[in-house]
């Protein structure tokens, strides 16, 4: 790309970047815009990747915004391109291909990167990472010209577990192997995360927890297993390794310390970085915890909209309301069990009192943390109807001291709240609450 100028350029093309390009759009409908990702897809819905793959959803339904979304809102679209040097005292961004692009107003949006840990044999062939559609596009033709039959995921996280739903929806033979002594261990707790690895065990699936993958065993220049620490071997075709994912702070970091950077690019409620017009948001960005009040990374999809959203009416000059801080909230469905855990529900504060509810058939766990009288966490696994409820007490903050027998109840309910409370979430003509 030749040299260009832009008053709103948003480095990124995922759901950080999306809601930012939207919220600029109601304040300034005529300022121009570039977006650059390294990315050369439209925009797309990251989280359904696992589906695509196992061939729930098709390529059409894989858009998250119509095809005439650049159009639509006037943006230049940069896509293949990537991103890697920032110099915020001439508000200049060079791209890979040597191009430069200034700007008035800038957005790092740029996401995650995946980490691989130092592994022997990580880049032997029929070894993947699986956070982007392009990887689930080449495990998918490697499963299909290579015919595999058992391949191996290192990581039962929360991508970890959608990979290993993929593959065995593609009819391959799934051993998952977790460093950790369970399943989702950042999610869930021990009883939950036993409900979660039955339900994989059912569908089929090996699970491996307290195990360590040390080297990928190649034969012929592919991958033929992998051998754990103390010499035991899993033999499989493919690996994905899917331990998580780090903030993707380089461009950040190229701007030599003008951009300040923890684990993530640190921003206030504005989203605003330490660099004058530098914004960012979504999995990059390390913003305020609700909950705690420290800022963390967290990467999950309402949160970076959220951010997004707000650093594009701010870019804009909007007035906005300040980001109150992103809930620490992981939800997904294993192997039809679906799961939700929210706040400090998989370790609970110290001194706080744990509520829980169980059921064998079907299986249903719910745990509610309360401490000082507001629930600060909650997990429901199987059964997971009163999640908004229980999310909302806990942005809220809302004494729950009186109904606290209830919460767990089938009698429990918004009309079990305080009057205060209802009167804030349920509002309309001829409703009394």
């Amino acid at each position: 790309m030749k040299n260009d100028s832009t008053k709103y350029l948003v480095i990124g093309n995922s759901v950080a970047a999306v809601a930012a390009v939207e919220a600029i759009r109601e304040t300034d409908a005529a300022g121009s815009i570039v977006m650059v990702s390294r990315e050369p897809k439209h925009v797309y819905s990251r989280p359904l990747i696992s589906y695509w793959l196992a061939g729930k959803v098709d390529d059409g339904r894989m858009d998250w915004r119509p095809r005439s979304f650049y159009e639509d809102l006037k943006v230049k679209a940069v896509l293949g391109a990537e991103a890697v040097k920032l110099d915020t005292s001439k508000h200049v961004v060079e791209l890979a291909d040597g191009g430069r692009i200034g700007y008035e107003k800038l957005l790092i949006a740029t996401g995650g990167t995946p980490i691989v840990p130092k592994i022997s044999g990580r880049e032997t062939a029929g070894v993947f990472t699986f956070t982007e559609w392009a990887d689930a596009e080449r495990v998918g033709s490697f499963i299909a010209e290579r015919k595999v039959a058992r391949a191996v995921v290192v990581g039962a996280g929360m991508i970890g577990v959608k990979a290993v739903e993929a593959l065995a929806a593609r009819g391959v033979r799934v051993t998952v192997v977790e460093l950790a002594p369970r399943v989702l261990a950042a999610a869930l707790d021990e009883r939950a995360a036993k409900l979660a690895e039955a339900a994989m065990v059912n569908a089929g699936v090996e699970v491996r927890c307290g195990a360590e993958v040390e080297a990928v065993v190649a034969r012929e220049g592919r991958a033929a297993g992998v051998r754990l620490k103390g010499g035991a071997e899993v033999p499989c075709e493919l690996v994905i390794v899917a331990v998580g994912v780090v903030p993707s702070v380089a461009l950040a970091r190229s701007a030599g310390g003008a951009v300040e950077v923890d684990r993530g690019i640190l921003v206030d409620d504005a989203m605003r970085t330490s660099a004058p017009d530098v914004y960012a948001a979504g999995d990059v960005a390390q913003g305020r915890e609700a909950l705690s009040g420290t800022k963390r990374a967290i990467p999950i999809w309402p949160g970076a909209f959220r951010q997004g959203r707000i650093a594009g009416l701010a870019m804009a000059g909007a007035k906005v309301a300040n980001y109150d801080g992103a809930l620490v909230m992981n939800s997904v469905s294993v192997f039809g069990l679906a799961t939700i855990s929210v706040g400090t529900a998989a370790v609970a504060p110290a001194g706080a009192e744990v509520l829980v509810s169980e059921r064998a058939e079907p299986p249903s766990y719910r745990k509610v943390v309360i401490q000082d009288g507001r629930v600060v966490g909650a997990m429901l696994v199987g059964d997971i109807d009163r999640a908004g409820l229980f999310t909302g007490l806990i942005r809220s903050g809302t004494d729950v001291s009186a109904v606290k027998d209830l919460l767990l109840t089938e009698q429990f309910g918004v009309l079990s709240l305080p009057a205060e409370y209802r009167k804030h979430v349920v509002s309309g003509a001829g409703i009394e609450v």
